[in-house]
C-alpha cells in the first residue's frame, strides 16, 4: 500500500483522523497545519501507536508562499498520497462580509491547493504513480447564498479534481474528489454557522475520513459519504428551478432567531 502521505490541515477534524487511519494501516506521514502543539501530539500519539514516522510541518499554507514553503520542506521525500483537507468557511451576505477575509478563503481552498496539486502531482506523474485526495464538500454542487465564496471555491475543488483525474490517469495516479455534507468539527464555530439548519446533523470526522480514504484507494472521482445526499444532488437536484435551489439553499444557512 502507499507508504507516506503529506496531509494538510491536520491538527485537528477530518485532517486528524485522516492522519490517524493512514498510520493505522502503517503509512508514514508529512502532516502540516499552523498549530505546531497540536501536531507535535499528533506525531507522538501516532508514532507511539503505530510505529511509524510523523513529519510535523507547521505552516500558514493560506499565507503568500505558503504552498510553495511546505513542498521546499518535504520535496525530497517521496510522496505517495496527498490529502488537500485544509480550508474554511465563512458566513455572511458577500458584499457585508470583510473582503480580505473572502480572499483568504480562496488563497487556502483553492490557491493553496492547486499548488500542491500541480507541485506534488507533477512529482508523481513523472514518477508514475501517486494518489491525490482533495476534500471538496456537497457544496460544489450548487451556489451558497450566505457562503458565496465557500460554495464557489468547493465547485472549483471538484472541477479541478476531475479534470486532473482525466489528465493523469495515464501515468498512474488518481485523483478524487470528497464532497461530505456537514461534518461535526471546528469548521462550524470558524464559518459562523451555529444555529443553522446545515448544522443540526452530521456525520463524524471519523466517518469521514475512512469514507474519502477508502474511496481514493479505489481511484474514485467523487465521494459523497451520505448516501440521501448523494441520491438527491445526483438525481433529482439538478431538475429543480435554480431560483427554487438558491432560496433552499439560503433558507438551509439562515441563522435562527
Amino acid at each position: 500500500m502507499p507508504n507516506t502521505a503529506l496531509i494538510t490541515g491536520a491538527s485537528a477534524g477530518i485532517g486528524q483522523e485522516f492522519a490517524r487511519y493512514h498510520a493505522k494501516k502503517g503509512g508514514d506521514l508529512i502532516i502540516n497545519a499552523r498549530r505546531e502543539d497540536a501536531l507535535n501530539d499528533l506525531k507522538a500519539e501516532l508514532e507511539a501507536a503505530h510505529g511509524i514516522t510523523v513529519t510535523c510541518v507547521a505552516l500558514d499554507l493560506g499565507a503568500e508562499g505558503g504552498a510553495d514553503a511546505l513542498y521546499d520542506a518535504v520535496k525530497g521525500q517521496q510522496i505517495d498520497v496527498l490529502i488537500n483537507n485544509a480550508g474554511f468557511g465563512g458566513h455572511g451576505k458577500f458584499v457585508e462580509r470583510d473582503l480580505a477575509d473572502d480572499l483568504a478563503m480562496i488563497d487556502l481552498n483553492v490557491k493553496a491547493l492547486t499548488t500542491l496539486c500541480h507541485k506534488v502531482g507533477g512529482d508523481m506523474v513523472r514518477r508514475g504513480s501517486g494518489k491525490i485526495l482533495n476534500v471538496s464538500s456537497t457544496a460544489s454542487y450548487m451556489p451558497g447564498p450566505l457562503q458565496a465564496t465557500y460554495f464557489a471555491t468547493k465547485a472549483f475543488v471538484s472541477s479541478l479534481s476531475m479534470a486532473l483525474a482525466e489528465e493523469m490517469s495515464d501515468a498512474g495516479v488518481t485523483v478524487t474528489a470528497l464532497e461530505p455534507g456537514y461534518v461535526e468539527t471546528e469548521f462550524a464555530a470558524r464559518a459562523d454557522l451555529d444555529n443553522t439548519p446545515l448544522t443540526k446533523s452530521g456525520a463524524t470526522p471519523a466517518e469521514v475520513a475512512k469514507f474519502g480514504y477508502d474511496a481514493m484507494l479505489r481511484g474514485e472521482l467523487r465521494a459523497i459519504n451520505d448516501g440521501k445526499l448523494r441520491f438527491a444532488l445526483n438525481w433529482l437536484f439538478p431538475w429543480m428551478p435554480n431560483r427554487m435551489k438558491l432560496k433552499q439553499i439560503r433558507k438551509m444557512q439562515e441563522k435562527s432567531a
